[in-house]
């Protein structure tokens, strides 16, 4: 019989991708979704006659349970989140109840339903924040810079603490930053993305930016969920690092971004302080080596091929909006 995977946050960028990738591994894919006046469905456009929707909440505890229940799972992928770190300083108490203790309406569930469900939290490495060392592994102290952040670490230890204290097999993946073509457009790699692309089909003139000197470790969400999948089908449950190892900064993103459609960024960047943080995560770097070791997972995007591939296929999204 077919495995039963339920995905929270399917209809995000890594649901999507993990959606894709455990279908091709012969699973029965269920997602979780929330009731809402305008449905957007459009990352997951192309599996929805492949997978099952279904209604529910991470702030209404029955609901999660009533969904367990109906489901039965072998394995949770708890993706859903306020995932979005500016917005977490806007609403810090919508952030916690669905970014904290939505992770323990989830364990709760399956406390309550079946403790043999195999357990996956999106833990972040926006929970390092003011980094202790670089580059940072499984053992780095955490000093989260927001309030996502800090909502992030309640759910990772939650996630430990209900794996020691119920026998659960539970794991937190500490994914450093992943994009792709599906990232929305408040990330600053789609912003930049989508920019160029206006640029250069002459739709805009100017790309507005913060801090163009903070630095993060991107790679590609399909390379990284495939790491959520080897994490749960590991025989024993534990933590993992997943990054690329190499740090680049927000102006390296435009250069790269830039070149590709062969304009000059400094042409067209412009700063703006509105768009720097309150505290700002200066530095992240990913030692991804556990994983790499433990669970032979390996990157096959680079950074730049990440970049011209986002910027590639926002052109391609243009010109046809344009010419429809």
């Amino acid at each position: 019989m077919a495995k039963k995977a339920l995905i929270t946050g399917i209809t995000g960028q890594d649901g999507s991708y993990l959606g894709e990738l455990l279908l091709e591994k012969g699973y029965e894919v269920h997602g979780m979704v929330r009731r809402s006046s305008v449905e957007k469905f459009d990352r997951i456009s192309h599996l929805r006659d492949r997978v099952k929707l279904h209604q529910a909440d991470l702030l209404d505890q029955l609901s999660i349970i009533n969904l367990v229940r109906e489901v039965r799972p072998n394995e949770i992928y708890n993706l859903a989140a306020q995932s979005f770190v500016p917005t977490s300083w806007e609403q810090p108490l919508l952030t916690g109840e669905f970014t904290a203790l939505g992770v323990t309406r989830m364990l709760e569930a399956v406390r309550l339903v079946d403790r043999g469900i195999r357990f996956y939290q999106a833990s972040s490495s926006e929970m390092f924040g003011k980094v202790r060392e670089s580059p940072q592994n499984e053992e780095t102290p955490l000093y989260p810079r927001s309030p996502y952040g800090v909502a992030k670490v309640y759910g990772h230890f939650i996630t430990v603490n209900y794996r020691e204290s119920y026998d659960i097999f539970a794991v937190s993946g500490i994914l450093f930053n992943h994009e792709s073509p599906r990232r929305g457009l408040e990330f600053v790699t789609r912003k930049v993305s989508d920019g160029v692309a206006r640029i250069k089909l002459g739709l805009q003139d100017k790309l507005v930016l913060g801090n163009l000197d903070a630095e993060r470790d991107w790679g590609f969400a399909g390379d990284y969920v495939k790491a959520m999948w080897l994490m749960l089908t590991h025989d024993k449950p534990e933590n993992f690092v997943v990054g690329s190892g190499q740090s680049h900064s927000v102006r390296q993103l435009c250069e790269v971004a830039f070149d590709r459609v062969g304009l000059n960024w400094e042409d067209h960047v412009q700063y703006d302080s509105e768009f720097v943080r309150p505290a700002e995560v200066e530095h992240l770097c990913a030692d991804a080596s556990k994983a790499k070791q433990v669970l032979g997972w390996q990157q096959e995007v680079s950074f730049e091929g990440l970049v011209q591939m986002m910027v590639d296929a926002d052109l391609v999204r243009l010109r046809q909006e344009g010419s429809s």
